[in-house]
C-alpha cells in the first residue's frame, strides 16, 4: 500500500509498504479521508515527541475491511471514527483517569502508524461507527474530542461570557461546544475574514483581528465585554494572543491555553497578577474517552461543520496539504487516499 512515511523532521516520502494485519482484537481499516491539522505541522517538524519511521495522520475515517479475531462489535463494511489515542491502563496516571498523560500512550499518527496511508490497523475498542455521519461530518470527530476534554477542563459556569481567539477548525469547533455548554456569550476573534464569515453563519459573534495594531483589537473587544471575558481560549498558539487574553480576562477568570505553541516558546507572566486577580491558566493538551460524547455531538446538530473543509488532496499532494494548513487561505485540508 502507499503511505506517507518520515524518516526524520522534515523529511517524507510517499512509499510502499505492507498493508497491516490485524491483529485479535484489532481490524483493519481502508482510510477514507485523514484531516490535516496544526499538529502535524508540528509532527513534520520533529515535535509532539514522534517516533520514526512515521506515518503520520490522527483525524481518520475509514471503512472496516477485515476482522481481527475475537472482534465482534465491528462488521466488514462498516463506516468508523478512530480515537487514536491508547493509554496503558496500569499507570499511575490511567488510573487516575488521566490517560492522555499515559507515557505508554500509543498514538497513532504519533508514534503508532496513522492514517496518510490507504489501510490502517485500529482496535475495534477504538473505532466509533459514522455509518449515521457523512465522511465530511465524520472526519471531525477527533478534532471536536480535543475540544469536549478542553471544555471540561474549563468547567464553565452557565451564562459566562467567552471569548476565543482563532478561527481555525479547533476554534469554530470549540466555540459552538462553549455556546451548547451555557455560555451566555461566545465572540470569536481572528484576522481572517473568510474564516469568520464561515463563524457568523453557525451564528457565532466575531471580531476581525488587526495583526499590525493589536491594541485596536483589545480595545474593540473590552468594550464589548466591559467586565472582561469569564473565558478565554487561544486556539492559535501564539504567545502574543496569550498576552491579549491576561488582558481581557476578568477578575477570577480562566485563561485556556489551548492552541499548541512551539516548544520553544516561552510566555512570560506576572505571578503576582495571578495571586491578586485570581486567575486560573488552564491547560488542554488533547482528549482521552472522549469519543462516546462527542460522537453525541456531532450527532446532536449542535456543532456544524459543513464549509469547514476547504482543500482536498491526494496522498501523492502531501506536501500541499501542508502548505494549505499553513496558509491563511485555508480552513481545513484533508486527504483523501
Amino acid at each position: 500500500m502507499r503511505a506517507i512515511v518520515y524518516a526524520e523532521p522534515e523529511h517524507f516520502e510517499l512509499a510502499e509498504i505492507p498493508i497491516p494485519v490485524p491483529g485479535p482484537g484489532q481490524v483493519l481499516l481502508k482510510v477514507l479521508m485523514t484531516g490535516v491539522c496544526g499538529t502535524d505541522l508540528h509532527l513534520h517538524a520533529g515535535e509532539f515527541s514522534p517516533t520514526y519511521p512515521l506515518v503520520p495522520g490522527h483525524e481518520m475515517v475509514g471503512e472496516v475491511v477485515e476482522l481481527g479475531a475475537e472482534v465482534t462489535s465491528l462488521s466488514l463494511g462498516m463506516r468508523v471514527t478512530v480515537d487514536n489515542a491508547r493509554g496503558c491502563g496500569e499507570c499511575a496516571d490511567c488510573r487516575r483517569g488521566m490517560a492522555v498523560a499515559c507515557p505508554l500512550t500509543q498514538a497513532q499518527g504519533v508514534n503508532a502508524q496513522g492514517g496518510f496511508a490507504e489501510y490502517v490497523v485500529a482496535h475495534a475498542g477504538q473505532c466509533y461507527i459514522a455509518d449515521d455521519l457523512s465522511i465530511e461530518e465524520a472526519v471531525f470527530a477527533e478534532p471536536l474530542s480535543c475540544v469536549v476534554h478542553g471544555v471540561d477542563a474549563i468547567g464553565m459556569r452557565p451564562g459566562a461570557h467567552t471569548l476565543v481567539f482563532g478561527a481555525g477548525p479547533t476554534g469554530l469547533l470549540l466555540a459552538q461546544l462553549l455556546r451548547a455548554t451555557g455560555a451566555a456569550s461566545v465572540t470569536v476573534a481572528a484576522p481572517t475574514q473568510f474564516k469568520l464569515d464561515v463563524a457568523e453563519r453557525f451564528g457565532l459573534r466575531t471580531v476581525r483581528v488587526d495583526r499590525d495594531n493589536p491594541e485596536s483589537t483589545v480595545t474593540e473587544l473590552s468594550r464589548r465585554a466591559q467586565e472582561g471575558y469569564d473565558v478565554v481560549a487561544d486556539a492559535t498558539g501564539q504567545v502574543s494572543v496569550l498576552d491579549q487574553a491576561m488582558r481581557l480576562v476578568r477578575d477570577a477568570g480562566t485563561i485556556v491555553v489551548y492552541g499548541m505553541a512551539a516548544e520553544s516558546a516561552r510566555w512570560e507572566v506576572s505571578p503576582y497578577e495571578i495571586f491578586r486577580r485570581e486567575i486560573r491558566i488552564q491547560g488542554s493538551f488533547a482528549q482521552s474517552n472522549e469519543f462516546d460524547n462527542t460522537m453525541r455531538w456531532l450527532r446532536s446538530g449542535a456543532i456544524r461543520t459543513e464549509g469547514m473543509i476547504t482543500h482536498r488532496f491526494s496522498l501523492d499532494e502531501y506536501g500541499e496539504a501542508l502548505a494549505a494548513t499553513r496558509s491563511s487561505k485555508s480552513l481545513k485540508a484533508v486527504i483523501v487516499p
